[in-house]
């Protein structure tokens, strides 16, 4: 790609931008286009599971998207973008190796990182068993505060630990649709979490 190519994808994604400001559907849909299949081979270069990097392709957009009034129009938009995807998905993988036992206040607990449930057996003493079990309660609570459609996108994909195509099967959706709404639910959890008098 040339100087002039770059210059000229450079003008076009600023233009995108400014119109995604000012509420342009389109514009966010054709800044998606641009840059998901990218966003999606660097993902799972650095996670190596096409699961993963589909909901870390996901959140890099929902990020981005959320900080444009940031956005500094001297820089690429593309380096904005994949900056934003690879802090995430290394901020993904450290929580990943450190997670030990159930912990939704980890996946939670900042705009930064919402992650996806993790359970790790092990040998773990009575302290940390009561823990454990004061997570999964403190779960289910937040889970039967979402919409129902939320709540069984959650339970299918996280307590079924159902794949994106079984989902979209069982509930006769496009997988498109069903990566969606997860996120969306995803975002709710992590309100409520931020808003709840029980935060660990």
């Amino acid at each position: 790609m040339d100087d002039k190519t770059v210059r000229t994808s450079a003008q076009r994604d600023l233009e995108l931008v400014k119109q995604a400001m000012k509420g342009d559907q389109h514009a966010y849909a054709e800044l998606l286009k641009a840059y998901r299949e990218s966003i999606y081979y660097m993902m799972m270069k650095m996670v190596r599971n096409a699961d993963d990097a589909d909901d870390l392709t996901i959140e890099a957009f929902g990020k981005a998207f959320k900080r444009l009034e940031s956005f500094n129009s001297d820089y690429a938009f593309s380096t904005w973008l994949f900056r934003i995807a690879s802090n995430n998905a290394i901020d993904f993988i450290r929580k990943k190796k450190k997670a030990s036992i159930y912990s939704i206040d980890e996946d939670f607990n900042d705009d930064e990182s919402k992650g996806v449930f993790e359970v790790k057996s092990g040998d773990l003493n009575p302290e940390q068993e009561l823990m454990k079990d004061q997570r999964i309660k403190e779960m289910h609570r937040i889970i039967n505060l979402l919409k129902p459609k939320y709540k069984q996108l959650i339970e299918m994909r996280y307590l079924k630990e159902l794949s994106y195509d079984e989902i979209a099967s069982e509930m006769d959706l496009p997988v498109g649709t069903v990566k969606a709404q997860l996120f969306r639910a995803r975002e709710l959890m992590h309100e409520i979490m931020k808003h709840s008098a029980n935060n660990f």
